[in-house]
């Protein structure tokens, strides 16, 4: 049985985390999750990844807690750092990724929803979000302590964070956290319609790519430094074939018809 199952389909790869009963992580998931965005980032011909969990009720529920139970300090460290490496690539990876919340993601699974680009969530009181880890003893240590105040603000992501108290995905859409809710019955649909507007030939794949890289190599810079970053991203995007027919197509008062070159 695959941890990760992936497959690829005009220009979507999707990565689908299959470890039930709660599509949880060990060391083992985190390896093939990892195999599966290095795949992605190098097949040339995909733009999009969107993450979901197996089934229909979690999308993750986090680290594995019976590894925790068992290992020791040292061990529970690197197993930390190699899932926060595993999430920086999915992050920094010039491609966009969405999460697909088709379940309860709390904790890890969370973290790594927050890693994604976009978050789109099912509707359902059984969908619960959150992290939970001072509920443990613990903090969230996968990125939850800087993602989530980026997205929802310092004073709300620390209450989310030490009262561990988990939301349903519309008061998540309120919040800022995700950034649509489908009903569970349309959920798929939407999801596929959703991502399909960031694809060719509506859309610039390369741009959306360089609108993800300016964004997250900007936000670790400088303001002055982020537009010098921005600008070299620019000067590509002019050399590049979507861009010339962008502009013919807006002189020419029709739809572009881009092709991701």
């Amino acid at each position: 049985m695959a941890l990760v199952n992936y497959s690829a389909d005009n220009g979507v790869a999707s990565l689908e985390l299959n470890a039930p009963p709660v599509n949880s992580y060990n060391l083992d998931v985190l390896r093939a999750l990892d195999a599966a965005i290095v795949r992605a980032r190098e097949d040339d011909s995909v733009w999009v990844m969107v993450l979901r969990g197996a089934g229909d009720r979690f999308f993750c529920a986090g680290a594995d807690v019976k590894f925790f139970d068992t290992a020791g300090a040292r061990a529970r460290y690197n197993f930390a750092l190699y899932a926060n490496e595993t999430f920086n690539r999915l992050e920094w990876t010039p491609k966009l990724s969405i999460a697909a919340l088709n379940g309860t993601a709390l904790g890890g699974g969370m973290e790594l929803a927050m890693a994604c680009d976009l978050r789109l969530a099912k509707r359902g009181e059984r969908v619960q979000l959150g992290l939970h880890e001072s509920n443990l003893g613990l903090l969230p240590g996968t990125g939850g302590t800087q993602r989530l105040p980026r997205l929802i603000g310092k004073a709300r992501a620390l209450e989310l964070m030490l009262t561990g108290k988990s939301i349903g995905p519309d008061e998540a859409l309120n919040l800022g956290l995700v950034n649509q809710v489908f009903d569970a019955e349309r959920f798929d649909d939407e999801l596929h319609t959703y991502t399909q507007q960031f694809l060719p030939p509506a859309r610039a794949s390369k741009a959306v790519g360089a609108i993800k890289r300016a964004v997250q190599t900007g936000m670790n810079l400088s303001v002055a430094d982020g537009i010098a970053l921005e600008r070299e991203l620019l000067q590509q995007l002019f050399e590049s074939e979507d861009a010339n027919e962008g502009i013919k197509a807006l002189l020419e008062k029709r739809k572009p018809n881009f092709k991701g070159q």
